[in-house]
C-alpha cells in the first residue's frame, strides 16, 4: 500500500505561484510513474502532469505546459508541481497519483493509477 499526502495549495492572485508537494509513505514509489491530477468544482477530475521513474519522460497538459513544472525526488518518496503564472481556470483541488508500475501511453487517464491522496484546494483570485 502507499499513502499519499499533498501539501502547498492556498490562495494567490492571477499571475501568482503555488508550489505543491506530494510526500508517499508505505511502499516505494521511485519505481513508478508519480502524477498530478486536478478537479474543478462541477467538473470531470483531469490530468495536468506526469513525470516516469527517472525524471526523463514528462507530461503536461497543454492547459498548463509552460507554466507548470513537476519534479520527483526518489530519495525522499515525493513529487511536486510548480506552478507559475496561476490562471482563475486553475481553481481546482489537486490530487496526487502513483501509478504501481511504469506507464506511458495512459499517463493522461486516472484509472491507471491506483494510489491517490486526499487533495489540496488551490484557489486563484480574479
Amino acid at each position: 500500500q502507499v499513502q499519499l499526502v499533498e501539501s502547498g495549495g492556498g490562495l494567490v492572485p492571477t499571475g501568482g505561484s503555488l508550489r505543491l508537494s506530494c510526500a508517499a509513505s508505505g511502499r516505494t514509489v521511485s519505481r513508478t510513474t508519480m502524477a498530478w491530477f486536478r478537479q474543478a468544482p462541477g467538473k470531470e477530475r483531469e490530468f495536468v502532469a506526469a513525470i516516469r521513474r527517472n525524471g526523463g519522460l514528462i507530461y503536461y497538459a497543454d492547459s498548463v505546459k509552460g507554466r507548470f513544472t513537476i519534479s520527483r525526488d526518489n530519495a525522499k518518496n515525493t513529487v511536486d508541481l510548480q506552478m507559475d503564472r496561476l490562471e482563475p481556470e486553475d481553481t481546482a483541488d489537486y490530487y496526487c497519483a502513483a501509478a504501481t508500475t511504469e506507464i506511458s501511453s495512459t499517463v493522461a487517464r486516472d484509472t491507471a493509477y491506483a494510489y491517490w491522496g486526499q487533495g489540496t484546494q488551490v484557489t486563484v483570485a480574479s
